[in-house]
């Protein structure tokens, strides 16, 4: 295993960093990438958030911890409670029977779970989570499940940016962008094109 000197991306987050747009693009592209290998060899990763993205000393991305990712044909049983922390799962994996879970790959959970982390990146702690209120079951399902529209919380956020966290945190899974155009996604392909860099597939 490659040695990746500058931890997680949790450590980066836990030393009290907000990561620049630049940045958060480039983790995500790199995730991204990440995530349409493992699709396209019919892989759920299950388990994207900010401990299991390793950063080298070339600040390259790559995923890591692949203790609950899963082969699947055609849909995957909603009820599996193979992604933990609960937080970072998607609406259809808590409430399947409002969001026609039964029917879901399990691919666009992957997606959903890392639109919680660029946004958590970009605000510096868990989003859907008001400062001071206690984190418990009850409170993650009524934000990740009900209430308004996930929107970025931060009016400095490029359009680009918030587009993108929009197309990750659309609570319909089948609405939801999927790996292949949020990879095409001008947050990402701008930065990429201004020199920003690609990254590598695993």
């Amino acid at each position: 295993m490659e040695y990746m000197e500058k931890g997680s991306l949790f450590d980066a987050l836990r030393s009290g960093k907000i990561l620049p747009e630049g940045i958060i693009s480039g983790v995500a592209e790199r995730v991204l990438l990440g995530l349409s290998y493992l699709h396209g060899l019919q892989i759920v990763y299950g388990d994207i958030k900010p401990s299991n993205p390793l950063i080298d000393g070339n600040d390259d991305v790559k995923i890591a911890d692949f203790g609950v990712s899963k082969m699947v044909f055609g849909t995957c049983n909603a009820g599996d409670t193979c992604m933990d922390p609960c937080a970072y799962r998607s609406p259809e994996r808590i409430d399947p029977e409002r969001w026609d879970g039964d029917k879901a790959d399990g691919f666009a959970g992957d997606v959903w779970s890392l639109g919680i982390v660029v946004l958590e990146c970009f605000v510096g702690r868990y989003p859907l989570i008001g400062i001071g209120e206690k984190p418990d079951w009850a409170a993650l399902m009524c934000a990740i499940c009900f209430g308004e529209r996930l929107e970025m919380p931060d009016q400095t956020a490029s359009p680009e940016f918030r587009s993108y966290v929009r197309r990750c945190l659309e609570r319909n899974w089948r609405k939801r962008g999927t790996v292949v155009e949020l990879l095409d996604h001008p947050f990402i392909t701008n930065r990429r094109s201004a020199g920003g860099g690609g990254g590598g597939s695993d």
